[in-house]
């Protein structure tokens, strides 16, 4: 099942030539020239709550709030933006500009110049894009209200798909806020754009693509500085400022150490390098303490020969420079391909063996499996906190005692119970081993008192961390803290492991293959059910599998532009990574409202959404974005930032930074497979896009589905048997159902899981679901953290004596449970009740294991079905 592979093709560059001729009946919003009573201030106030909170997916938390007539319940578009519009006659008129951003042109914005006191104000002024025609290019046109007071008031976006645009003819267009038929009813706002585009001579560019991302032709420039004139500058108070403003890096400046920077950019952009001489003590953009300047087009200087350039200094001697410009010809250090790698293809083979032998001997076979006939096994947990980690580890050595653990080829964590695989995985062989030592190890810690992760000595130490890995150039958040506390937590000593150690327990397919799980969201403007992004971490890669964008796990610290390693980091120990797989700091207001209310009212809503957006698409490739207007417009802006805003984020430099998206992404059906927010289907602004953001912002995925499964539904890995060990309290299926909704819209294989009330109230240990007409969904054994015949036998079939009663009593019930999230520390007594539990349940449903596996191994054959044969293709690192 191979995906088509990266490759390289060459395109000319055109130039886009757009017009801004005039815009019509642009009212002023500016909130000062409303004459507005407090009393209906308030009302507004209550208003726009109350509609604020129904559009962000919340019902019945604003209470009985008491509705304004003009307030309205009808439901919104995905993408529209809740409009209070204001009486003209209350509204001055208004001083517009227009501002346009074309991000695969350039990573700058340009704007016409302010029409004052107007309506309808006319500019006439050209601007120029230089564009790829092969990448996606949305051009953003705003037009905005210059405002002295506050932040400039935007009238109405347009998103203008430049793929509408024939090269050698005009397009003139008028962009309006409603259709030509609802403009008769009244005056809309308008814009009128004209267009043209020709090919520009000279030499194509390169392109690297897998139809759903594309890297360009980079260059990088290097500028050596004298570093003994550099620090005799430095004394005098005065600093070397060189900026790029189109390149990866933008603006650095001489320090005491630094006398070489690289500045990586687009070609095709064709950067400039701006060279000033400034005091220390102005600001970056700060021009009035300026000396001397020197600009230097880069396309004017020979590739791969250094170039010495001057910077004359009134009063002084001139300052030399050296400019050496490159090509980065080198291969890309981002893999683009939605297949397997070809290092987990390899483990693959290895692990075939070693399952194969293993359930011929735990099947009682009589012959050995052919390599068709081996299911692909694989062991999904759920998060937990510490409840997690505790109860995996009974129930590993659960499937350990019943020879299952070398049927297994891969084991998926979220959140806690990444801390499980985290610990097994530092030893090369752990699965091979009796797992009652790690246990106890693991006893031993959570168990402990922890008064002393906040000690004088500890503080040091954590400070001392952060500042050293901040000068390193690694990004430094609340996470990296909360990183090294945990580690301190959960090992009480520094660690030197990191991810790619694990590879050792990979090397002869002696261990399941694991994978951590988590998300990456935006840092403000959307909650996670309106934005998110699967991301999978293995000891082999670290991938966003939408995009078929992947990295070597040892380049995630690193800085990327197109594909492309520009600054290299050493890897993180692991403890870094534990703190993302566990984020549940960078969570905002609406993901707390999401855990505190009914969430099954956001996963309707978003599910409504997805079946609604697919019957729609922006009409001729336009998007017209009406933004919030006048006072309420202003207090839902102000109501947005507050529930979307992540205070503690979790950064981490974002490997697809600078790539770009295929003119046809949209249709492939590789990224149509992982779809699943409106923003994929079209944008409400290109700032949605995650190749354009500086960080990637990773948090915990219970914040969607406490469900660690998303690297078990790509297709290349052929998942056959699925061991779902959930760790919630409280509703015990509530997680797997909500997996099996997401796979039903998502059209993933997946089988129906329906549970019924009587099974709700009393769940059973363990549950089989399977799908007979699909042969590609996956068989679920399920099981719940739930108390059910272990409280009367302490093992398979033996019954507890009276004294024995007592040990179990396990307390599973939500706020009440010792085994509560909140809880750091557990007593001997509650840790060995829940392994003891975990272990018991597993044990006491070996048939029903046996049965779902041995029904996988009959339906490989039947189907004969290929299990993960070697495909490999794609554009890869070295």
């Amino acid at each position: 099942m191979g995906s088509p592979p990266a490759k390289m093709i060459i395109c000319p560059i055109h130039m886009l030539s757009v017009r801004i001729i005039q815009a019509k009946n642009i009212k002023s919003r500016d909130l000062w020239t409303l004459p507005i009573s407090c009393e209906n201030f308030v009302g507004q106030c209550y208003s726009l709550l109350d509609t604020s909170l129904k559009y962000l997916g919340i019902s019945g938390c604003s209470g009985n709030l008491q509705s304004s007539p003009d307030s309205s319940s009808e439901r919104h578009h995905p993408g529209d933006f809740l409009s209070h519009r204001c009486q003209a006659s209350q509204m001055t008129a208004s001083d517009c500009y227009v501002r346009l951003w074309l991000p695969p042109a350039s990573n700058g914005k340009l704007q016409t110049k302010t029409i004052k006191n107007t309506d309808n104000p006319v500019w006439n002024e050209t601007f120029y894009f230089r564009i790829q025609r092969e990448v996606e290019n949305i051009l953003e046109l705003a037009v905005c209200d210059e405002d002295p007071l506050t932040k400039d008031d935007m009238q109405f976006t347009v998103l203008f798909n430049v793929a509408r645009i024939r090269p050698g003819e005009t397009l003139h267009e008028t962009f309006a806020l409603k259709s030509e038929k609802e403009r008769c009813a009244r005056k809309w706002e308008s814009l009128e754009v004209e267009f043209w585009m020709e090919r520009i001579p000279g030499p194509p560019e390169r392109l690297i693509t897998n139809d759903v991302l594309v890297s360009r032709e980079v260059c990088c420039l290097e500028v050596q500085v004298d570093i003994n004139e550099s620090r005799r500058y430095l004394t005098e108070g005065k600093n070397l400022v060189l900026t790029v403003s189109a390149s990866h890096e933008g603006t650095q400046k001489t320090t005491e150490d630094a006398d070489t920077f690289y500045f990586h950019c687009v070609k095709a952009w064709e950067p400039v390098l701006k060279v000033r001489l400034q005091k220390v003590s102005d600001k970056e953009d700060d021009n009035s303490n300026l000396s001397d300047t020197l600009t230097v087009p880069l396309k004017f200087l020979p590739v791969g020969h250094k170039v010495r350039v001057t910077l004359p200094v009134r009063h002084n001697v001139p300052l030399q420079l050296y400019l050496q410009l490159n090509d980065c010809t080198e291969n890309l250090d981002v893999r683009f391909g939605y297949d397997l790698c070809r290092e987990e293809q390899e483990f693959l083979q290895k692990r075939k063996r070693v399952v194969a032998s293993a359930l011929k001997r735990v099947l009682h076979l009589e012959g050995d499996l052919h390599g068709h006939e081996v299911p692909v096994i694989a062991v999904m947990a759920t998060g937990g906190g510490l409840r997690a980690m505790s109860a995996m580890f009974g129930h590993l050595l659960a499937l350990q005692k019943l020879h299952l653990l070398d049927c297994v080829t891969y084991v998926t964590g979220a959140s806690g119970s990444t801390w499980t695989l985290a610990d097994l995985y530092e030893h090369a062989d752990w699965s091979q081993k009796s797992l009652e030592g790690p246990l106890q190890a693991v006893k031993e810690q959570v168990t402990k008192s922890k008064l002393n992760l906040m000690s004088i000595e500890h503080l040091k130490y954590y400070h001392k961390e952060v500042i050293e890995r901040k000068k390193a150039g690694h990004v430094s958040s609340f996470t990296t803290l909360w990183s090294l506390i945990q580690e301190m937590f959960l090992h009480e000593q520094p660690r030197k492991y990191k991810l790619t150690d694990q590879r050792k327990a990979l090397e002869h397919g002696q261990n399941p293959l694991p994978f951590y799980a988590v998300l990456n969201v935006k840092e403000e403007k959307f909650g996670t059910f309106k934005f998110r992004e699967w991301a999978e971490f293995s000891p082999y890669e670290v991938a966003i599998p939408k995009y078929g964008a992947s990295i070597r796990s040892e380049y995630f610290d690193s800085e990327f532009f197109m594909g492309r390693r520009v600054k290299k980091l050493p890897e993180s120990r692991i403890c870094y990574l534990e703190g993302l797989w566990t984020n549940i700091f960078t969570r905002n207001l609406l993901d707390g409202l999401y855990w505190s209310s009914n969430s099954n009212e956001f996963w309707e809503r978003w599910a409504k959404d997805m079946v609604d957006i697919e019957k729609s698409s922006p009409e001729d490739n336009i998007t017209c974005i009406e933004p919030p207007s006048c006072l309420s417009g202003k207090l839902f802006e102000m109501f947005q930032d507050i529930m979307t805003k992540r205070p503690l984020l979790g950064k981490s430099h974002n490997f697809l930074r600078g790539l770009e998206f295929h003119k046809d992404y949209i249709q492939q059906k590789k990224f149509i497979e992982w779809k699943d927010i409106i923003t994929d289907f079209f944008p409400t602004s290109t700032l949605c896009w995650t190749p354009l953001q500086k960080y990637l912002c990773l948090i915990d995925v219970g914040y969607f589905i406490n469900s660690s499964g998303a690297a078990l539904f790509k297709p290349e890995r052929n998942v056959d048997v699925i061991i779902s060990l959930d760790y919630g309290l409280g509703n015990v299926f509530k997680q797997l159902e909500m997996t099996y909704k997401y796979c039903k819209i998502q059209k993933i294989p997946f089988p129906k899981v329906e549970i019924s009330k009587e099974e709700e109230k009393n769940p059973k240990e363990c549950y089989v679901f399977s799908d007979a007409e699909d042969p590609r969904a996956p068989i679920i054994i399920h099981f719940p953290l739930v108390n059910d015949t272990f409280k009367e036998f302490k093992e398979p079939g033996v019954k507890r004596s009276v004294s024995e009663m007592e040990e179990g009593k396990v307390n599973l019930e939500n706020n009440f449970s010792p085994y509560y999230l909140t809880r750091l520390i557990y007593s001997s007594e509650n840790f060995d009740k829940l392994v003891n539990l975990s272990k018991y349940n597993i044990l006491n449903n070996k048939d029903l294991l046996l049965q779902a596996i041995r029904s996988a191994v009959e339906r490989r054959r039947r189907s004969g079905r290929t299990a993960n044969l070697p495909s490999y293709s794609g554009a890869g690192y070295r």
